[in-house]
């Protein structure tokens, strides 16, 4: 990344212009996460504000990125970044750049990588401070776990760093990456991401979750599927105070007829250390406890047309007259929530193949676009907190369209009123309650045909040989 100093010609709004378009209004909840001066405070403590002599300030830059990480095809291209660029600095008077997009591109370039993280960690961390006792399970701050990929353009960079499916022929797959996540359940929000490559040592969703053990709290709970379900990761909870409510291991076995009975299907088992595993130091090992006590549970699951199935949770909340058996359903049943929140930033945001084509830059794309996710969820925060509704309950498709409706008109200072355009704003977003749906089926499959080309399956440069000896 290039070197910048601290020396900066601030624009004429600051970073009002990136805070604004997010209902940034006095008076509202949450007036207080990612203001104007947070961010220009987080970019000053990472001395990361662009020189004097840079024709783009470090706001505008962040500013444009976020509406491309918000809008999707043609909208999210630099070009159509460069155009808001021009309409904006026309609309207050500046002078505009040219259309060539190789400047923003540079520009964007030098965005600092741990500002962006610092202010999507912070932001999810103020949310979950300053989130309503409604939103918490039964008073405690949840935090939903889960791992995704994404693909990337076929670079030469992008594919030593993130090497493609190694199950693929060369030259035919893209450049792939691992990624896992930490999700507030009261807010929504990103509290934490890890990203490597998708095969290889110590590239794990497991592995990228023991680096991201900050993002939890003492007193939180940890929801995770069975995949993550280990002795050596319930201890490593256990250690930082923090509960834990997984499935089973597919690996492990429950018989419920022995270890301390609590009701049916319910009951304390102990675990016993295993051996040191290669990942974890000899000191940490002798940190870790010989003996768990954990709690297991079985539940039915029964749906329409289907034979009711088994389910196996454990948990570390072994008090059965504060956490019943219906307690824990409920909350291992929450564990679904990941599933949709990473949808929403896969599909919606378009992360599912991201746009750049360098390591660097397909890092700092991913966390701008974490960014303007945390970002959306603090207005649908607020909407859900001025409407006394749940913020999981409200649509995030129809909180992006809001926002972006109304993008240029905030950031060039066009609205004369704004607390009424926030009345209409946020009351449109608590009107979109989507979580509620009883009864609702859905076959998955598709009406409208797509085209009818093959999949590749040998590298570009062959098949067009190909046809030009044809």
């Amino acid at each position: 990344m290039s070197t910048v100093t601290t020396k900066h010609t601030s624009h004429k709004n600051g970073f009002k212009l990136v805070a604004d378009p997010f209902l940034q209004g006095e008076g509202l909840p949450f007036a207080d996460v990612l203001d104007a001066e947070s961010i220009k405070r987080t970019f000053c403590q990472e001395e990361a504000l662009f020189a004097q002599e840079d024709i783009f300030s470090t706001e505008i830059v962040l500013w444009a990125f976020l509406a491309q990480s918000l809008r999707d095809g043609k909208g999210a291209a630099c070009s159509a970044a460069v155009s808001d660029i021009a309409t904006y600095m026309l609309q207050t008077g500046q002078k505009p750049p040219s259309g060539d997009t190789g400047d923003y591109c540079r520009s964007r370039a030098k965005l600092s990588l741990p500002a962006l993280q610092r202010l999507v960690r912070e932001s999810a961390r103020q949310l979950e401070k300053e989130a309503s006792s409604s939103w918490l399970w039964k008073g405690r701050h949840a935090k939903l776990v889960d791992g995704f990929t994404f693909t990337m353009p076929d670079t030469q960079d992008n594919q030593e760093e993130f090497p493609q499916n190694p199950s693929q022929d060369e030259g035919v797959g893209l450049p792939i990456a691992r990624a896992c996540t930490v999700i507030s359940l009261a807010t929504a929000c990103v509290c934490d991401l890890g990203v490597g490559p998708y095969a290889g040592k110590e590239t794990g969703e497991s592995a990228l979750l023991r680096d991201m053990l900050d993002a939890f709290d003492e007193g939180d709970v940890a929801v995770f599927d069975r995949f993550y379900c280990s002795f050596m990761m319930l201890a490593m909870f256990s250690r930082r105070g923090v509960q834990v409510c997984t499935r089973l291991h597919q690996r492990r076995t429950s018989d419920f007829r022995k270890g301390r009975h609590l009701g049916r299907n319910d009951h304390l088992v102990t675990w016993t250390r295993p051996k040191r595993p290669a990942w974890m130091s000899q000191e940490l090992y002798d940190q870790i406890p010989e003996k768990l006590t954990l709690r297991e549970l079985q539940f039915k699951i029964r749906e329409p047309g289907s034979r009711p199935q088994s389910l196996t949770v454990v948990t570390t909340l072994t008090d059965a007259k504060t956490y019943t058996k219906e307690d824990i359903a409920d909350l291992y049943g929450f564990r679904w929530n990941v599933e949709l929140d990473i949808r929403a930033i896969k599909q919606t945001l378009g992360l599912d193949h991201v746009r750049c084509k360098t390591p660097e830059m397909v890092r700092r794309e991913l966390w701008v676009t974490l960014l303007a996710y945390n970002l959306i969820r603090k207005v649908i925060a607020t909407a859900a907190a001025i409407h006394d509704q749940q913020p999981r309950r409200l649509g995030f498709t129809l909180a992006c369209q809001q926002i972006l409706a109304s993008w240029i008109l905030w950031s060039t200072g066009s609205v004369t009123n704004a607390r009424p355009m926030h009345d209409m704003i946020l009351t449109h977003i608590a009107a979109n309650g989507v979580a509620k749906r009883p009864g609702r089926i859905e076959p998955r499959v598709l009406k409208r045909r797509r085209h009818r080309y093959p999949l590749m399956q040998r590298p570009r440069d062959e098949l067009r040989a190909e046809l030009c000896s044809a």
